[in-house]
Protein backbone atom coordinates (compact mmCIF):
# COMPACT_ATOMS: atom_id res chain seq x y z
CA UNK A 1 0.00 0.00 0.00
CA UNK A 2 2.68 2.07 0.66
CA UNK A 3 4.23 1.75 -2.61
CA UNK A 4 1.01 2.68 -4.17
CA UNK A 5 1.22 5.49 -2.48
CA UNK A 6 4.47 6.21 -3.87
CA UNK A 7 3.49 5.80 -7.35
CA UNK A 8 0.60 8.08 -6.93
CA UNK A 9 2.69 10.96 -5.24
CA UNK A 10 5.17 10.10 -8.42
CA UNK A 11 2.46 10.62 -11.07
CA UNK A 12 0.61 13.66 -9.52
CA UNK A 13 4.11 15.27 -9.19
CA UNK A 14 5.68 14.65 -12.68
CA UNK A 15 2.31 16.02 -13.97
CA UNK A 16 3.40 19.02 -12.82
CA UNK A 17 4.59 21.65 -15.55
CA UNK A 18 7.37 23.06 -13.08
CA UNK A 19 11.55 22.60 -12.63
CA UNK A 20 13.87 22.86 -10.09
CA UNK A 21 16.57 26.07 -11.62
CA UNK A 22 19.92 24.03 -11.47
CA UNK A 23 21.82 25.05 -8.64
CA UNK A 24 18.89 26.36 -6.44
CA UNK A 25 18.07 24.03 -3.52
CA UNK A 26 14.40 25.99 -3.32
CA UNK A 27 11.61 25.94 -5.78
CA UNK A 28 10.73 29.31 -8.34
CA UNK A 29 7.16 30.70 -8.64
CA UNK A 30 5.37 29.37 -11.68
CA UNK A 31 5.44 32.43 -13.23
CA UNK A 32 8.78 32.64 -13.25
CA UNK A 33 9.21 29.21 -14.80
CA UNK A 34 6.81 30.27 -17.48
CA UNK A 35 9.27 32.99 -18.51
CA UNK A 36 11.60 33.04 -21.45
CA UNK A 37 14.87 30.93 -20.62
CA UNK A 38 18.69 33.27 -20.60
CA UNK A 39 20.44 32.06 -23.69
CA UNK A 40 22.54 29.00 -23.09
CA UNK A 41 26.31 29.60 -22.71
CA UNK A 42 28.72 27.24 -25.89
CA UNK A 43 28.71 23.55 -25.08
CA UNK A 44 32.40 23.71 -24.01
CA UNK A 45 31.63 25.77 -21.29
CA UNK A 46 28.35 24.56 -19.81
CA UNK A 47 28.48 20.79 -20.12
CA UNK A 48 30.53 19.99 -17.21
CA UNK A 49 29.36 22.43 -15.02
CA UNK A 50 25.86 21.84 -16.02
CA UNK A 51 26.13 18.14 -15.13
CA UNK A 52 27.94 19.28 -11.66
CA UNK A 53 24.99 21.50 -10.58
CA UNK A 54 22.23 18.73 -12.04
CA UNK A 55 23.91 16.33 -9.60
CA UNK A 56 23.35 18.54 -6.73
CA UNK A 57 19.58 19.10 -8.00
CA UNK A 58 19.46 15.47 -8.02
CA UNK A 59 20.51 14.86 -4.80
CA UNK A 60 18.85 17.71 -3.55
CA UNK A 61 15.37 15.86 -3.45
CA UNK A 62 14.33 12.58 -2.08
CA UNK A 63 11.17 11.72 -4.18
CA UNK A 64 11.87 9.45 -7.32
CA UNK A 65 9.33 11.19 -9.58
CA UNK A 66 10.96 14.34 -9.20
CA UNK A 67 14.60 12.91 -9.80
CA UNK A 68 13.48 11.39 -12.74
CA UNK A 69 11.95 14.74 -14.23
CA UNK A 70 15.02 16.34 -13.73
CA UNK A 71 17.11 13.72 -15.45
CA UNK A 72 13.86 14.32 -18.34
CA UNK A 73 14.47 17.65 -18.44
CA UNK A 74 17.93 18.48 -18.07
CA UNK A 75 19.52 15.51 -20.14
CA UNK A 76 21.42 18.30 -22.61
CA UNK A 77 23.50 18.61 -19.21
CA UNK A 78 25.39 15.65 -20.56
CA UNK A 79 25.22 16.28 -24.41
CA UNK A 80 23.45 16.77 -27.30
CA UNK A 81 20.82 14.35 -26.21
CA UNK A 82 16.75 14.60 -25.63
CA UNK A 83 14.71 12.15 -23.84
CA UNK A 84 12.01 10.30 -25.20
CA UNK A 85 10.66 8.44 -22.56
CA UNK A 86 11.68 7.62 -18.61
CA UNK A 87 10.79 5.01 -16.44
CA UNK A 88 10.08 4.44 -12.55
CA UNK A 89 10.32 0.44 -11.50
CA UNK A 90 7.41 0.38 -8.53
CA UNK A 91 6.46 -2.91 -7.25
CA UNK A 92 8.94 -5.04 -9.46
CA UNK A 93 6.65 -3.36 -12.68
CA UNK A 94 8.14 -0.50 -15.46
CA UNK A 95 5.70 2.34 -14.76
CA UNK A 96 6.09 5.25 -17.52
CA UNK A 97 6.44 8.66 -16.68
CA UNK A 98 3.86 10.61 -17.65
CA UNK A 99 6.17 13.12 -19.54
CA UNK A 100 6.59 10.31 -22.02
CA UNK A 101 6.19 11.53 -25.77
CA UNK A 102 2.94 10.28 -26.69
CA UNK A 103 3.83 9.04 -30.71
CA UNK A 104 6.20 7.08 -30.46
CA UNK A 105 4.81 5.77 -26.32
CA UNK A 106 3.68 2.07 -27.40
CA UNK A 107 6.71 1.27 -29.61
CA UNK A 108 9.25 2.79 -27.26
CA UNK A 109 7.95 1.11 -24.15
CA UNK A 110 7.45 -2.21 -25.57
CA UNK A 111 11.47 -2.66 -26.50
CA UNK A 112 12.26 -0.87 -23.35
CA UNK A 113 10.30 -4.05 -21.83
CA UNK A 114 11.57 -6.50 -24.15
CA UNK A 115 15.82 -5.53 -22.99
CA UNK A 116 14.48 -6.83 -19.60
CA UNK A 117 16.95 -4.81 -17.32
CA UNK A 118 19.61 -4.88 -19.97
CA UNK A 119 20.93 -1.70 -21.83
CA UNK A 120 19.82 -1.48 -25.84
CA UNK A 121 18.91 0.22 -29.10
CA UNK A 122 15.87 2.13 -29.37
CA UNK A 123 13.86 3.09 -32.83
CA UNK A 124 12.50 6.33 -32.73
CA UNK A 125 11.72 7.84 -36.52
CA UNK A 126 13.38 10.92 -37.02
CA UNK A 127 16.17 9.99 -34.66
CA UNK A 128 19.39 8.90 -35.69
CA UNK A 129 20.52 7.54 -32.63
CA UNK A 130 18.30 6.24 -29.33
CA UNK A 131 19.43 4.29 -26.59
CA UNK A 132 17.53 2.70 -23.55
CA UNK A 133 19.77 3.28 -20.49
CA UNK A 134 18.97 0.87 -17.22
CA UNK A 135 18.85 3.66 -13.74
CA UNK A 136 20.93 0.44 -11.70
CA UNK A 137 21.28 0.86 -8.10
CA UNK A 138 23.53 -1.59 -5.78
CA UNK A 139 21.07 -4.73 -5.50
CA UNK A 140 17.97 -3.85 -8.62
CA UNK A 141 17.07 -1.84 -11.49
CA UNK A 142 15.27 1.30 -10.90
CA UNK A 143 13.73 2.26 -14.30
CA UNK A 144 15.55 3.47 -17.26
CA UNK A 145 15.61 6.78 -19.60
CA UNK A 146 15.20 6.74 -23.66
CA UNK A 147 17.63 8.69 -24.65
CA UNK A 148 17.97 10.29 -28.50
CA UNK A 149 20.21 12.42 -30.55
CA UNK A 150 20.22 14.05 -33.93
CA UNK A 151 23.93 12.35 -34.33
CA UNK A 152 25.72 9.45 -33.36
CA UNK A 153 27.65 11.19 -29.98
CA UNK A 154 31.34 11.02 -29.32
CA UNK A 155 33.06 8.72 -27.13
CA UNK A 156 33.13 11.69 -24.91
CA UNK A 157 29.59 12.62 -25.37
CA UNK A 158 29.07 8.89 -24.64
CA UNK A 159 31.17 9.41 -21.18
CA UNK A 160 29.15 12.48 -20.11
CA UNK A 161 25.84 10.23 -21.16
CA UNK A 162 27.18 7.09 -18.66
CA UNK A 163 28.01 10.08 -16.03
CA UNK A 164 24.60 11.38 -16.02
CA UNK A 165 22.98 8.29 -15.94
CA UNK A 166 25.36 7.10 -12.90
CA UNK A 167 24.28 9.92 -10.73
CA UNK A 168 20.77 9.64 -11.26
CA UNK A 169 20.54 5.90 -10.60
CA UNK A 170 22.47 6.67 -7.45
CA UNK A 171 20.45 9.34 -6.81
CA UNK A 172 17.47 6.83 -7.04
CA UNK A 173 19.32 4.61 -4.72
CA UNK A 174 19.15 7.02 -2.02
CA UNK A 175 15.81 8.21 -2.44
CA UNK A 176 14.71 4.81 -2.37
CA UNK A 177 16.46 3.71 0.64
CA UNK A 178 15.42 6.61 2.14
CA UNK A 179 11.81 5.54 1.35
CA UNK A 180 12.16 2.28 2.72
CA UNK A 181 13.22 3.29 5.61
CA UNK A 182 9.94 5.45 6.03
CA UNK A 183 7.98 2.86 5.50
CA UNK A 184 9.69 0.37 7.62
CA UNK A 185 9.51 3.11 10.37
CA UNK A 186 5.55 3.41 9.66
CA UNK A 187 5.23 -0.24 9.37
CA UNK A 188 7.25 -0.73 13.18
CA UNK A 189 4.75 1.83 14.29
CA UNK A 190 1.86 0.42 13.31
CA UNK A 191 2.98 -2.85 14.98
CA UNK A 192 3.58 -1.12 18.12
CA UNK A 193 0.13 0.07 18.33
CA UNK A 194 -1.58 -3.21 17.32
CA UNK A 195 0.84 -4.82 20.45
CA UNK A 196 0.00 -2.32 22.61
CA UNK A 197 -3.83 -2.63 21.38
CA UNK A 198 -3.58 -6.30 21.76
CA UNK A 199 -1.99 -6.07 25.27
CA UNK A 200 -4.29 -4.51 26.62
CA UNK A 201 -7.31 -6.06 25.76
CA UNK A 202 -5.54 -9.56 26.91
CA UNK A 203 -4.88 -7.77 30.46
CA UNK A 204 -8.60 -6.61 30.77
CA UNK A 205 -9.51 -10.63 29.23
CA UNK A 206 -7.76 -12.42 31.82
CA UNK A 207 -7.37 -9.92 34.44
CA UNK A 208 -3.54 -10.89 35.26
CA UNK A 209 -2.24 -9.93 38.87
CA UNK A 210 -1.51 -6.44 39.47
CA UNK A 211 2.18 -6.60 39.13
CA UNK A 212 1.46 -8.13 35.45
CA UNK A 213 -0.26 -5.28 34.90
CA UNK A 214 2.07 -2.85 35.73
CA UNK A 215 4.77 -4.50 33.57
CA UNK A 216 3.12 -4.68 30.24
CA UNK A 217 0.92 -0.83 30.93
CA UNK A 218 4.45 0.44 31.25
CA UNK A 219 6.22 -1.21 28.57
CA UNK A 220 3.23 -0.23 26.30
CA UNK A 221 3.75 3.33 27.43
CA UNK A 222 7.48 2.99 26.80
CA UNK A 223 7.19 1.27 23.02
CA UNK A 224 4.05 4.14 22.04
CA UNK A 225 6.87 6.74 23.24
CA UNK A 226 9.50 5.39 21.56
CA UNK A 227 11.82 5.50 24.41
CA UNK A 228 14.66 2.50 23.34
CA UNK A 229 16.92 0.74 25.49
CA UNK A 230 16.94 3.64 28.59
CA UNK A 231 13.66 3.77 28.88
CA UNK A 232 13.32 0.19 28.65
CA UNK A 233 16.29 0.02 31.24
CA UNK A 234 14.67 2.71 33.27
CA UNK A 235 11.06 1.29 33.44
CA UNK A 236 12.86 -2.34 34.35
CA UNK A 237 14.92 -1.16 37.26
CA UNK A 238 11.34 0.82 38.36
CA UNK A 239 9.71 -2.44 38.24
CA UNK A 240 12.14 -4.95 39.93
CA UNK A 241 14.26 -2.52 42.07
CA UNK A 242 17.49 -4.58 40.25
CA UNK A 243 20.02 -2.20 38.10
CA UNK A 244 18.95 -2.95 34.78
CA UNK A 245 20.87 -2.87 31.49
CA UNK A 246 21.73 -3.63 27.96
CA UNK A 247 24.77 -4.55 25.85
CA UNK A 248 25.22 -5.25 22.28
CA UNK A 249 25.82 -8.93 21.01
CA UNK A 250 30.08 -8.00 22.08
CA UNK A 251 29.75 -7.10 25.69
CA UNK A 252 30.08 -3.51 25.21
CA UNK A 253 27.69 -1.33 27.44
CA UNK A 254 24.88 0.79 25.60
CA UNK A 255 22.68 1.39 28.61
CA UNK A 256 22.52 0.64 32.40
CA UNK A 257 19.88 2.25 34.70
CA UNK A 258 20.50 1.85 38.36
CA UNK A 259 23.26 1.87 40.86
CA UNK A 260 26.68 0.17 41.07
CA UNK A 261 27.57 1.08 37.47
CA UNK A 262 30.78 -0.42 37.08
CA UNK A 263 33.57 2.81 36.23
CA UNK A 264 35.31 2.21 33.55
CA UNK A 265 33.01 -0.47 32.26
CA UNK A 266 35.08 -3.91 31.89
CA UNK A 267 36.74 -4.52 27.95
CA UNK A 268 34.62 -7.39 27.34
CA UNK A 269 36.43 -11.08 26.45
CA UNK A 270 35.56 -12.02 22.73
CA UNK A 271 35.67 -15.90 23.57
CA UNK A 272 33.95 -15.71 27.16
CA UNK A 273 31.42 -13.55 25.72
CA UNK A 274 30.61 -16.12 22.60
CA UNK A 275 30.63 -18.82 25.11
CA UNK A 276 27.84 -16.53 27.64
CA UNK A 277 25.89 -16.02 24.53
CA UNK A 278 25.61 -19.79 23.63
CA UNK A 279 25.26 -21.04 26.94
CA UNK A 280 21.77 -18.59 27.28
CA UNK A 281 20.58 -19.37 23.53
CA UNK A 282 20.37 -23.12 24.45
CA UNK A 283 18.19 -22.72 27.14
CA UNK A 284 14.29 -21.34 26.90
CA UNK A 285 13.59 -18.01 29.26
CA UNK A 286 16.23 -15.66 31.24
CA UNK A 287 19.40 -17.51 32.26
CA UNK A 288 21.17 -16.59 35.57
CA UNK A 289 25.18 -15.65 34.87
CA UNK A 290 26.66 -15.49 38.57
CA UNK A 291 25.00 -12.15 39.70
CA UNK A 292 23.04 -11.22 36.56
CA UNK A 293 19.61 -12.82 34.93
CA UNK A 294 20.35 -12.23 31.33
CA UNK A 295 17.97 -13.11 27.98
CA UNK A 296 18.82 -12.59 24.46
CA UNK A 297 17.61 -9.70 22.51
CA UNK A 298 16.91 -11.60 18.72
CA UNK A 299 13.96 -11.04 16.59
CA UNK A 300 13.76 -14.11 13.93
CA UNK A 301 16.79 -15.77 15.46
CA UNK A 302 19.33 -13.15 15.15
CA UNK A 303 21.39 -12.21 18.75
CA UNK A 304 20.82 -8.53 18.52
CA UNK A 305 22.35 -7.46 22.01
CA UNK A 306 21.90 -8.37 25.76
CA UNK A 307 19.12 -7.57 28.35
CA UNK A 308 19.79 -8.22 31.60
CA UNK A 309 19.45 -7.62 35.52
CA UNK A 310 21.54 -7.46 37.84
CA UNK A 311 20.33 -9.83 41.01
CA UNK A 312 23.58 -10.00 43.73
CA UNK A 313 20.85 -11.21 46.39
CA UNK A 314 19.03 -13.73 44.43
CA UNK A 315 15.54 -11.65 45.18
CA UNK A 316 14.18 -12.19 41.87
CA UNK A 317 10.82 -13.96 41.54
CA UNK A 318 8.82 -14.75 38.64
CA UNK A 319 7.52 -11.30 37.83
CA UNK A 320 11.04 -10.16 37.65
CA UNK A 321 11.57 -13.20 35.00
CA UNK A 322 8.23 -12.22 33.31
CA UNK A 323 9.18 -8.37 33.26
CA UNK A 324 12.97 -9.36 32.01
CA UNK A 325 11.33 -11.17 28.57
CA UNK A 326 8.95 -8.87 28.52
CA UNK A 327 11.38 -6.09 28.20
CA UNK A 328 13.46 -7.97 25.77
CA UNK A 329 10.50 -8.81 23.16
CA UNK A 330 9.90 -4.79 23.37
CA UNK A 331 13.46 -4.23 22.84
CA UNK A 332 13.81 -6.70 20.06
CA UNK A 333 12.04 -4.12 16.71
CA UNK A 334 14.14 -0.97 17.86
CA UNK A 335 17.21 -3.39 17.76
CA UNK A 336 16.14 -4.51 14.34
CA UNK A 337 15.74 -1.15 13.09
CA UNK A 338 18.38 0.32 13.97
CA UNK A 339 20.11 -2.79 12.86
CA UNK A 340 18.41 -2.44 9.41
CA UNK A 341 19.41 1.54 9.07
CA UNK A 342 23.03 0.61 10.15
CA UNK A 343 22.94 -2.19 6.92
CA UNK A 344 22.04 0.46 4.72
CA UNK A 345 24.89 3.05 5.91
CA UNK A 346 27.02 0.46 5.67
CA UNK A 347 26.29 -0.72 2.23
CA UNK A 348 26.69 2.36 0.95
CA UNK A 349 30.24 3.47 2.84
CA UNK A 350 31.18 0.08 1.19
CA UNK A 351 30.43 0.67 -1.94
CA UNK A 352 32.33 3.76 -1.88
CA UNK A 353 35.28 2.80 -0.74
CA UNK A 354 34.98 -0.16 -3.67
CA UNK A 355 34.58 2.45 -6.13
CA UNK A 356 37.45 4.71 -4.85
CA UNK A 357 40.21 1.85 -4.32
CA UNK A 358 39.50 1.04 -7.93
CA UNK A 359 39.25 4.48 -9.37
CA UNK A 360 36.18 6.77 -10.08
CA UNK A 361 35.03 9.97 -10.81
CA UNK A 362 35.90 12.63 -8.30
CA UNK A 363 32.33 14.18 -8.85
CA UNK A 364 30.39 10.87 -8.38
CA UNK A 365 32.77 10.04 -5.39
CA UNK A 366 32.10 13.29 -3.56
CA UNK A 367 28.52 13.57 -4.05
CA UNK A 368 27.75 9.91 -2.58
CA UNK A 369 30.18 10.87 0.24
CA UNK A 370 28.46 14.25 1.22
CA UNK A 371 24.81 11.51 1.32
CA UNK A 372 26.91 9.04 3.78
CA UNK A 373 27.96 11.75 6.03
CA UNK A 374 31.92 11.20 5.46
CA UNK A 375 34.60 14.63 3.80
CA UNK A 376 36.21 12.93 1.33
CA UNK A 377 37.79 16.87 0.68
CA UNK A 378 39.90 16.34 3.35
CA UNK A 379 43.54 14.25 3.36
CA UNK A 380 42.96 10.63 3.06
CA UNK A 381 45.02 7.40 3.84
CA UNK A 382 44.59 3.74 3.09
CA UNK A 383 44.80 1.23 6.04
CA UNK A 384 45.19 -2.39 4.81
CA UNK A 385 44.18 -4.68 7.67
CA UNK A 386 45.09 -8.88 8.07
CA UNK A 387 44.70 -11.11 11.28
CA UNK A 388 45.78 -14.21 11.34
CA UNK A 389 43.44 -16.03 12.95
CA UNK A 390 40.89 -14.13 11.21
CA UNK A 391 39.22 -14.50 7.71
CA UNK A 392 38.09 -10.77 5.76
CA UNK A 393 34.68 -11.62 6.33
CA UNK A 394 31.98 -9.31 7.37
CA UNK A 395 32.03 -9.77 11.27
CA UNK A 396 35.45 -9.25 11.38
CA UNK A 397 35.47 -6.29 9.25
CA UNK A 398 32.81 -5.15 11.96
CA UNK A 399 35.11 -5.57 14.54
CA UNK A 400 37.79 -3.70 12.38
CA UNK A 401 35.25 -0.35 11.95
CA UNK A 402 33.68 -0.88 15.65
CA UNK A 403 38.24 -0.32 16.95
CA UNK A 404 38.83 2.11 13.97
CA UNK A 405 35.50 4.40 15.44
CA UNK A 406 36.58 3.58 18.83
CA UNK A 407 40.35 5.06 18.42
CA UNK A 408 39.31 8.27 16.75
CA UNK A 409 39.36 7.33 12.95
CA UNK A 410 36.94 8.70 9.91
CA UNK A 411 37.37 6.12 7.46
CA UNK A 412 34.89 4.24 4.81
CA UNK A 413 35.29 0.83 5.15
CA UNK A 414 35.64 -2.96 2.65
CA UNK A 415 36.72 -5.74 2.47
CA UNK A 416 38.80 -7.98 0.21
CA UNK A 417 39.53 -12.06 0.18
CA UNK A 418 42.05 -11.49 3.06
CA UNK A 419 42.15 -8.38 4.40
CA UNK A 420 40.30 -5.24 5.51
CA UNK A 421 40.38 -1.96 4.21
CA UNK A 422 40.36 1.60 5.85
CA UNK A 423 39.66 4.86 3.25
CA UNK A 424 40.37 7.17 6.54
CA UNK A 425 40.18 11.06 6.55
CA UNK A 426 43.57 11.19 8.81
CA UNK A 427 47.14 9.62 9.83
CA UNK A 428 46.25 6.93 12.41
CA UNK A 429 48.47 6.72 15.10
CA UNK A 430 51.78 4.29 15.36
CA UNK A 431 49.90 2.34 17.61
CA UNK A 432 46.25 3.04 18.48
CA UNK A 433 44.34 0.64 16.25
CA UNK A 434 46.50 -2.05 16.39
CA UNK A 435 46.03 -2.31 20.47
CA UNK A 436 42.28 -1.90 20.22
CA UNK A 437 41.97 -4.72 17.44
CA UNK A 438 44.32 -6.56 19.89
CA UNK A 439 41.65 -6.24 22.60
CA UNK A 440 38.67 -6.54 20.23
CA UNK A 441 40.27 -10.22 18.57
CA UNK A 442 42.28 -11.42 21.75
CA UNK A 443 44.97 -12.02 20.40
CA UNK A 444 48.06 -9.72 18.91
CA UNK A 445 48.79 -11.92 15.50
CA UNK A 446 47.89 -8.88 13.20
CA UNK A 447 49.24 -6.61 10.63
CA UNK A 448 48.32 -3.26 9.53
CA UNK A 449 49.89 -1.07 6.95
CA UNK A 450 49.13 2.56 5.93
CA UNK A 451 50.06 4.35 2.89
CA UNK A 452 51.38 7.73 2.50
CA UNK A 453 48.72 10.63 2.20
CA UNK A 454 46.25 10.83 -1.00
CA UNK A 455 46.49 14.18 -1.99
CA UNK A 456 43.24 13.93 -4.53
CA UNK A 457 41.06 11.00 -5.39
CA UNK A 458 42.83 9.79 -7.83
CA UNK A 459 45.66 8.57 -5.96
CA UNK A 460 43.61 5.94 -3.74
CA UNK A 461 44.38 2.96 -6.42
CA UNK A 462 47.94 4.12 -5.73
CA UNK A 463 47.85 4.56 -2.38
CA UNK A 464 46.09 1.05 -1.86
CA UNK A 465 48.69 -0.50 -3.49
CA UNK A 466 51.50 1.19 -0.95
CA UNK A 467 49.77 0.16 2.11
CA UNK A 468 49.23 -3.78 0.96
CA UNK A 469 53.10 -3.53 0.18
CA UNK A 470 54.18 -1.72 3.73
CA UNK A 471 51.88 -4.62 4.90
CA UNK A 472 53.61 -7.17 3.19
CA UNK A 473 57.08 -5.86 4.22
CA UNK A 474 56.02 -6.15 8.09
CA UNK A 475 54.67 -9.61 7.57
CA UNK A 476 57.69 -11.12 5.51
CA UNK A 477 60.40 -9.34 7.85
CA UNK A 478 62.85 -10.85 9.79
CA UNK A 479 62.30 -9.21 13.16
CA UNK A 480 59.11 -8.63 14.47
CA UNK A 481 56.09 -9.64 11.87
CA UNK A 482 53.09 -8.02 13.59
CA UNK A 483 51.83 -4.05 14.48
CA UNK A 484 51.82 -1.49 12.32
CA UNK A 485 53.70 -0.47 9.10
CA UNK A 486 53.75 2.98 7.33
CA UNK A 487 54.46 3.37 3.39
CA UNK A 488 56.63 6.48 3.89
CA UNK A 489 58.75 4.73 6.61
CA UNK A 490 59.88 2.03 5.10
CA UNK A 491 63.20 3.51 3.20
CA UNK A 492 64.63 1.36 0.94
CA UNK A 493 61.98 -1.19 0.97
CA UNK A 494 60.15 0.97 -0.91
CA UNK A 495 61.80 -0.01 -3.97
CA UNK A 496 62.45 -3.13 -3.77
CA UNK A 497 58.56 -4.47 -4.16
CA UNK A 498 57.26 -5.13 -7.40
CA UNK A 499 55.23 -2.90 -9.53
CA UNK A 500 57.71 -0.13 -8.77
CA UNK A 501 57.83 2.09 -11.05
CA UNK A 502 59.98 5.44 -12.73
CA UNK A 503 57.62 7.57 -10.34
CA UNK A 504 58.31 5.81 -7.31
CA UNK A 505 62.18 5.60 -8.25
CA UNK A 506 61.72 9.68 -8.43
CA UNK A 507 60.15 9.78 -5.27
CA UNK A 508 62.73 7.98 -3.40
CA UNK A 509 65.43 9.64 -5.12
CA UNK A 510 63.94 13.21 -3.95
CA UNK A 511 63.00 12.16 -0.13
CA UNK A 512 66.92 10.99 0.11
CA UNK A 513 68.94 13.54 -1.86
CA UNK A 514 65.93 16.06 -2.66
CA UNK A 515 68.01 19.27 -0.33
CA UNK A 516 71.30 18.13 -2.20
CA UNK A 517 69.91 18.28 -5.78
CA UNK A 518 68.19 21.83 -4.72
CA UNK A 519 71.73 23.21 -3.05
CA UNK A 520 73.79 21.99 -6.23
CA UNK A 521 71.46 23.68 -8.52
CA UNK A 522 71.05 26.81 -6.76
CA UNK A 523 75.02 27.05 -5.79
CA UNK A 524 76.43 25.45 -8.91
CA UNK A 525 77.93 23.11 -6.43
CA UNK A 526 78.41 18.75 -7.31
CA UNK A 527 76.96 17.58 -3.60
CA UNK A 528 75.16 14.80 -5.09
CA UNK A 529 78.49 13.84 -7.87
CA UNK A 530 80.77 14.16 -4.94
CA UNK A 531 78.40 11.77 -2.69
CA UNK A 532 78.21 9.04 -5.22
CA UNK A 533 81.42 9.20 -6.07
CA UNK A 534 82.44 8.76 -2.23
CA UNK A 535 80.34 5.37 -2.57
CA UNK A 536 81.52 4.44 -5.67
CA UNK A 537 85.22 4.62 -3.46
CA UNK A 538 83.78 2.46 -1.07
CA UNK A 539 84.50 5.29 1.23
CA UNK A 540 88.08 5.68 0.60
CA UNK A 541 89.18 8.98 1.06
CA UNK A 542 92.31 9.56 -0.87
CA UNK A 543 90.47 7.53 -4.37
CA UNK A 544 87.41 9.67 -3.87
CA UNK A 545 89.49 12.52 -3.67
CA UNK A 546 92.04 11.76 -6.44
CA UNK A 547 88.95 10.96 -9.14
CA UNK A 548 87.17 14.16 -8.38
CA UNK A 549 90.50 15.86 -8.85
CA UNK A 550 90.05 17.81 -5.59
CA UNK A 551 92.49 18.13 -2.41
CA UNK A 552 91.47 15.50 0.28
CA UNK A 553 90.61 18.42 2.94
CA UNK A 554 87.74 19.63 0.53
CA UNK A 555 86.48 16.45 0.19
CA UNK A 556 86.14 16.37 4.44
CA UNK A 557 84.72 19.61 3.88
CA UNK A 558 81.90 18.77 1.28
CA UNK A 559 81.41 15.76 3.29
CA UNK A 560 80.30 17.82 6.32
CA UNK A 561 78.70 19.98 4.18
CA UNK A 562 76.57 16.83 2.81
CA UNK A 563 75.49 15.66 6.53
CA UNK A 564 74.67 19.08 7.17
CA UNK A 565 72.20 19.88 4.37
CA UNK A 566 70.54 16.56 4.66
CA UNK A 567 70.40 16.17 8.11
CA UNK A 568 71.57 12.65 6.98
CA UNK A 569 74.44 10.94 8.61
CA UNK A 570 76.75 8.94 6.84
CA UNK A 571 77.83 7.28 10.11
CA UNK A 572 74.22 5.75 10.19
CA UNK A 573 74.13 2.56 8.85
CA UNK A 574 70.39 2.68 7.57
CA UNK A 575 71.17 6.20 6.13
CA UNK A 576 74.26 5.16 4.59
CA UNK A 577 72.17 2.44 2.77
CA UNK A 578 69.56 4.30 1.69
CA UNK A 579 71.87 7.26 0.53
CA UNK A 580 73.87 5.07 -1.43
CA UNK A 581 71.29 3.37 -3.15
CA UNK A 582 69.48 7.01 -3.62
CA UNK A 583 72.96 8.07 -5.46
CA UNK A 584 73.15 4.66 -7.81
CA UNK A 585 69.55 5.15 -8.92
CA UNK A 586 70.16 9.16 -9.59
CA UNK A 587 73.11 8.35 -11.30
CA UNK A 588 72.13 5.24 -13.64
CA UNK A 589 68.21 4.80 -13.75
CA UNK A 590 67.43 8.73 -13.52
CA UNK A 591 70.82 10.07 -15.51
CA UNK A 592 71.26 12.48 -12.79
CA UNK A 593 75.06 12.85 -13.58
CA UNK A 594 74.49 13.95 -16.89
Amino acid sequence: MASSRAHNLYCRRCDRESRLPLGSGRRIPMAARRGPRPPDPTPADRVPHALMVLSGALFDTLDEGEILSLAMDHIDAAGPYSTEAGYLKMDGDLVPSPRNGQVHAMAVDRRVRELAGADGPVTVPGWPWGRALGLRGPERLHGYLVVTSRSRPTEAERLLLATFVRHTAAALSVAFAHRRRREDALELHRLREERTALQGRLISVVAELGYQQAVHALMADVAVSGGGEEAITRALHGLTGLPALVEDRFGRLRSWTGPDRPDPYPEPDPVRQDEMLHAVASRAGPVRMKDRLVTLIRPHGEILGVLALVDVRGEADKHTLRALQDGAAWLAPELAHLRNLAEVESRLHRELADDLLTGTDEASAYARSEAVGHDLHRRHYVVVVQWSNRTADGPFAQTVGRAASAVGMHSLLTRRSDHVVLVTDDRPHARALYEALARETGTRSGTIGVSAPCDSLADIPHRYQEAQRALEVRRHSRGEHYGTTFFDELGLYRILGPGNDYQELETFVHEWLGQLIDYDSLHHTAMVETLSQYFDCGGNYDETAESLAIHRSTLRYRLKRIRDISGNDLANVEDRLNLQVATRVWKIVLGGSD
